[in-house]
């Protein structure tokens, strides 16, 4: 026993021997291991994590891919949201002129504020009822497409908001990932707009039928009326169409669209937007029509060419771009007067009844104060050649007035009262230049000239102008830059392509006393959100030559249309060309003729020819000059477009240049006349077959040597009707009582 030191307490004695008798204990043997006790608990110990992993990835994954989502998925600007829409071209007078779609769209798009109320309600009770309170998608619909994902079938709650990022983001494949883009996309557009921003949006963009696409398209393809004229009733079938827009159409499924019908309108009680008594009242729409109405691309007829003219202007005048053209729903007021435009096709349809099935015409018509264009026809085709603004063309002796303006400007001694030696077959610049047919006018003077269309005269008056003083003049006066740019010789008598509608630009100007105004066809242009692009201003227009030398010009031309016997109704005080180009080929044979003229509110040029190579004949195989068909049709246009309105003057006129030389009188000698077939450049003669006023409008034998006894028509005193101003005699050079005429110039 050990050696007590100390008196042991009885605790202490206790402890002591506890412990001597462990240490005496023998040793316990290992007890042997379980099978199966270690991999067991390896195997709930990873389901255990698994379990935790699993709850952490179901709690944040969902969060996590939203976040990273958030970040990749841009919501669409809005140059990628713009859709393509309708756009609407209307007369001046706001009439209907084509509404042209982009290919394979039907869409117009409207403000929120247009849709009705009771229209809008039926779409939210149909689709998403509580649109105005979710956060863009709906949990549950979610779920509903996870679970058809999983187990292969299809569908699944879409709230408007998500439905309107499908079709913007024109993905529609059935998928998770889809639906995953699909939510955060929704979610990011409904805090960035507003409920009411993504609404207008979805009801214009939605595809409801029949090649329609959003609220307004729809309503005219089903009810023929804008959106805004809907009743609950009729917005209702529509609403009720939106998931299955053919199968509910009325046309192929009436049962089926009043079942839809039938369920929107208990749904909009059930969201209380209506009242039962309401809902009683109402009964299924019986107006719709059984097919859409046909929207067209770009009309066939004549309007086709003012269309395209007009597109074309609002783009190259940066109003929007190509491609805004298409999205913007633009709607285009032109100045074209619905009823001159059919007076214009009145005109030119009558006149070329039964005559040559291969001649084209073109017509355009301007008004000379502003540069609006009042009528424009480029032929019947209006998916063809624009003759009118395409169509290049000489045009023969009509280019006379632009030689004489750059004359008087050249030389201020030369007035109307100017005389010339007009005899045929004068070499002039090394160049032998002829009359119609060898039409001798031995001492003419300006007027006369330009009444009789003298070659000779006009030539020499561009040559001592100068061909490029010319030039410049036409183009001051409206004739475009890059075109008739060649300096030589036969300038003077029109050897260079134009368009009618430069001609008339041109004339337009002169009728303004030298004010030009650019030729336009759009006034207004507006967004289909009410938004103005553009609303042309009135100009005071540009001051291109002298205002007396354009008022001396028009002066020279007053008597050409009563000359030519193509003179207005009333009297109408008119100044105004003819021009005839002469076949290349076949001689006697003309190619191109026209017929320009004016009153101080109405410039209007007249082309006639054809696009082959053949030579414009009349049904009888007469060549046709300028007096002819392009002067009657000019003539039948003007008259009917200025009926019922004043008679009117053209500015006070003060003669230029140096003091007329007076002939003395003297007896008309049967040696003036002279036989004239009518061919090159010999504008404003009759066929030889009249009575004297100088031919009529058949063109037969256009020779000159008609036997009537009543002189040139009575405008001159017994001579020229060009020497009203100047000569009180016969000194024009005709006889009066030949009936004799130089025929249509080239």
């Amino acid at each position: 026993m050990p050696l007590l030191t100390h008196e042991e307490t009885g605790t202490e004695a206790v402890a002591r021997n506890h412990a001597v008798a462990l240490a005496e204990r023998p040793p316990v043997p290992d007890r042997p291991e379980r099978r199966g006790d270690g991999p067991r608990r390896s195997v709930w110990s990873r389901i255990r994590r698994a379990v935790y992993v699993l709850l952490g990835l179901l709690i944040l994954g969902p969060v996590l891919a939203f976040v990273v989502g958030w970040l990749i998925f841009p919501v669409p600007t809005s140059e990628q949201l713009a859709v393509d829409q309708v756009s609407q071209f209307t007369f001046a007078d706001g009439s209907p002129l084509a509404t042209v779609r982009p290919e394979g769209v039907n869409r117009r798009v409207v403000l929120l504020d247009e849709v009705p109320e009771p229209v809008r309600q039926a779409v939210l009770a149909a689709e998403n009822r509580s649109f105005y309170s979710d956060p863009g998608f709906d949990i549950t619909g979610i779920m509903r497409a996870v679970y058809n994902q999983l187990t292969g079938g299809v569908g699944g709650g879409s709230t408007i908001t998500q439905q309107y990022v499908k079709v913007i983001t024109g993905d529609d494949d059935f998928s998770l990932v889809r639906k995953y883009k699909e939510v955060v996309l929704a979610v990011k557009i409904t805090r960035e707009q507003t409920k009411d921003e993504i609404l207008e949006n979805y009801l214009n963009v939605i595809y409801m039928g029949r090649s329609s696409y959003g609220i307004q398209a729809a309503s005219q393809s089903f009810f023929g009326k804008d959106v805004r004229d809907l009743t609950l009733s009729e917005g209702a079938m529509l609403a009720g169409m939106i998931q299955a827009p053919s199968r509910w159409d009325p046309a192929n499924d009436m049962e089926g669209s009043q079942r839809r019908w039938t369920y929107v309108m208990d749904q909009m009680v059930d969201a209380q937007f209506i009242t039962p008594a309401q809902r009683a009242s109402e009964v299924f729409p019986t107006a719709w029509l059984p097919e859409a109405p046909e929207v067209e691309g770009i009309p066939a007829d004549d309007r086709g060419h003012i269309y395209e003219r007009a597109r074309d202007e609002v783009i190259a005048r940066g109003i929007v771009t190509e491609d805004e053209f298409n999205t913007e729903g633009l709607t285009v007021t032109t100045t074209v007067d619905p009823g001159r435009q059919r007076e214009a096709v009145e005109a030119v349809t009558e006149q070329l009844e039964g005559e040559d099935p291969d001649l084209r015409s073109a017509l355009v018509s301007i008004d000379p104060r502003s540069g609006a264009i009042q009528a424009y026809y480029g032929g019947s085709d209006g998916q063809g050649t624009d003759y009118a603004g395409q169509g290049l063309r000489p045009p023969g002796s009509s280019f006379k007035p632009f030689v004489l303006a750059a004359a008087m400007a050249a030389d201020p001694d030369i007035g109307l009262g100017s005389t010339f030696d007009g005899s045929s077959g004068q070499t002039l610049a090394g160049t032998v230049v002829d009359n119609s047919e060898g039409f001798d006018c031995a001492s003419c003077t300006v007027q006369t000239a330009m009444t009789r269309s003298i070659n000779t005269i006009f030539y020499r008056l561009g040559l001592d102008a100068g061909p490029q003083n010319v030039i410049d003049t036409a183009h001051e006066l409206g004739i475009p830059a890059d075109l008739v740019t060649e300096a030589r010789g036969g300038v003077a008598l029109g050897d260079q392509d134009v368009h009618p509608l430069d001609m008339a630009s041109a004339y337009a100007t002169l009728a303004a006393d030298g004010v030009y105004h650019e030729p336009y066809l759009v006034s207004r242009v507006t967004a289909a959100d009410g938004r103005t692009l553009y609303d042309r201003a009135e100009s005071a227009g540009e001051q291109r030559i002298d205002p007396q030398i354009a008022r001396n010009v028009t002066e020279a031309m007053l008597d050409v249309a009563d000359f030519a016997r193509i003179g207005l109704s009333g009297g109408r005080e008119v100044a105004g060309k003819t021009g005839t180009q002469q076949h290349p080929t076949q001689d006697r044979q003309n190619k191109d003729a026209w017929m320009v003229g004016y009153t101080p509110s109405l410039a209007t040029a007249v082309w006639l020819g054809t696009d082959t190579s053949k030579p414009i004949q009349t049904a009888g195989g007469s060549p046709i000059y300028g007096r002819m068909i392009p002067g009657s049709i000019w003539r039948d246009f003007m008259n009917a477009a200025l009926r019922g309105t004043p008679a009117e003057r053209f500015s006070p006129f003060v003669p230029l240049g140096a003091p007329p030389y007076v002939e003395p009188t003297a007896a008309p000698d049967d040696d003036d006349a002279s036989e004239d077939d009518g061919s090159q450049d010999g504008d404003n003669g009759g066929d030889g077959n009249g009575d004297g006023d100088n031919g009529g409008d058949n063109g037969d034998n256009a020779d000159g040597n008609g036997n009537g006894n009543d002189g040139n028509n009575g405008r001159g005193n017994d001579g020229a009707p060009g020497d009203r101003f100047f000569f009180p005699d016969n000194s024009g050079g005709g006889n009066p009582d030949d009936g004799s005429d130089e025929g249509d110039d080239g």
